[in-house]
């Protein structure tokens, strides 16, 4: 994994783009389409030929779609076989021994499990498709005449790892006419930089403390333990998840696309609804426009509204992983955010901030549980320590320990998911003095250096979100 991002970093891609800003207009799509398919291959080469199969399924559904405007029959026709298509890959190589082993549990049979690999970004590259394909169906975007370019849109690797979910909507224009320039080339090299940091420096230090304590190397879990146990994994989920996307969006910009923003400070939220509409943008954006609302959303009465909102959010969790603890997580999601729609908002809103904030992350850190155990057996018991309701001690010396030697990265991965730091930093490049100029730099030249050399040092360099 160290050697393979470190190939990336200072091989693959700067090689990627010396050859995408060499070539002409009209053959940056195909440099872009060759690299993805070049990171797939790395990945495993064998899926290609699956997404590109998927590829030209939804040009053709869209191009018939566009086809037969007007004629609604064979509009649905084409929707649904596409669709179907879509979620009948995701659901055998995402959910398939899920479902088996299930029915082993409740029948006693013994089928045998597939253990099929996942294939790299599938959940992400399957939303993708869904909302080109439905978008057209809509009439809201135009179908892609150019394989070329919808082929250049479904593989884009910047995202399909973890995203943002971009749609077709986004870059449609973009495809066509990048908007290549040093502008856009430096905004892209800083967030590229930033997000690079966000993974190296602070989710694979504090994650190298979640590991240990979560797989039980740092011995016997106690009260003070676990929780700091569960704020390094907060901190570990949300600067591996957002870094990424960071890198993503950054590399978006330096090829001349703009992608979504995909997370918005949601630590520092003082509800869970205000946390969803932070976290993971484009995914919630994405159930809201594409689930939500086709239900009927809040239109059908509040008994329908309820029964929406638990199928958006069992079908959140299903999304993140095949096992009953996402699916638990998502519900658990689902019926906070059904109580404070319906009891809890104007009681929290008469709460002071401060204590709105308070509510939040405590909630938010027990979903965090739930989460990162697929064993409902772990999280019980795990939750059990952090409210000290099963005999272990309050404090011990391994708590200590890592109070002593994490410390100060928790603090600032706390001070990071703050506006603060993005604050003074844009005030300080907003008036363009050379020294000013100079300093910045400096800044992201160090954050690059500091990340080169964790990256070469350090093993532990896992991506959280490779999985889904």
């Amino acid at each position: 994994m160290v050697f393979s991002s470190v190939v990336f970093l200072y091989i693959f891609l700067p090689i990627m783009l010396l050859v995408y800003f060499a070539v002409p207009k009209k053959l940056k799509n195909a440099v872009m389409i060759l690299a993805s398919l070049i990171f797939f291959a790395w990945g495993e080469i064998r899926y290609i030929f699956i997404m590109l199969l998927l590829a030209v399924m939804d040009f053709w559904c869209g191009r018939k779609i566009n086809q037969y405007e007007g004629n609604h029959r064979k509009q649905r026709l084409y929707l649904w076989i596409d669709v179907s298509v879509n979620l009948l890959i995701l659901f055998f190589f995402k959910y398939a021994d899920f479902i088996i082993s299930n029915i082993n549990g409740i029948t006693g049979l013994e089928i045998p499990l597939l253990h099929i690999p996942l294939p790299i970004g599938v959940s992400f590259n399957t939303f993708q498709s869904l909302s080109y394909i439905i978008d057209v169906y809509r009439g809201t975007v135009t179908c892609e005449k150019s394989f070329y370019n919808y082929l250049t849109y479904t593989t884009l690797f910047p995202q399909i790892i973890a995203g943002p979910i971009v749609r077709y909507e986004t870059v449609d224009e973009e495809l066509e006419t990048k908007k290549i320039s040093m502008d856009n080339f430096s905004k892209g090299m800083r967030r590229f930089i930033i997000g690079l940091g966000k993974k190296v420096l602070i989710a694979n230090q504090v994650g190298s403390l979640w590991n240990m304590i979560e797989t039980g190397a740092y011995g016997e879990l106690s009260f003070l333990l676990s929780w700091i146990g569960i704020i390094a994994f907060a901190l570990q989920i949300y600067f591996d998840f957002s870094g990424y996307s960071d890198m993503a969006i950054g590399l978006a910009n330096i090829f001349g696309m703009d992608f979504d923003e995909n997370f918005n400070f949601p630590y520092i939220s003082k509800s869970i609804t205000e946390f969803w509409r932070r976290w993971h943008i484009t995914l919630g954006s994405w159930f809201r426009d594409y689930i939500y609302i086709p239900l009927g959303g809040n239109r059908k009465g509040f008994a329908k509204q309820i029964r929406n909102i638990l199928i958006v959010w069992f079908l959140t969790g299903a999304w993140h992983g095949a096992s009953w603890n996402f699916i638990l997580w998502g519900l658990y999601f689902g019926i906070i955010l059904i109580l404070e729609k319906t009891i809890l908002a104007k009681a929290l809103e008469k709460l002071p901030a401060f204590f709105r904030h308070i509510y939040s992350i405590f909630l938010i850190l027990i979903s965090w549980v739930i989460f990162a155990f697929e064993d409902l057996t772990k999280v019980g018991n795990y939750l059990a320590t952090m409210f000290h309701a099963n005999g272990t001690s309050f404090w011990n010396n391994e708590a200590l320990y890592s109070l002593k030697n994490y410390f100060l990265i928790i603090l600032i991965g706390i001070v990071l998911s703050t506006p603060l730091v993005k604050k003074i930093t844009e005030k300080l490049e907003k008036k363009k003095t050379l020294p000013r100029s100079i300093f910045m730099a400096a800044i992201y030249l160090g954050i690059l250096l500091l990340s080169t050399a964790s990256l070469v040092s350090d093993s532990f360099n896992p991506f959280l979100y490779f999985r889904f």
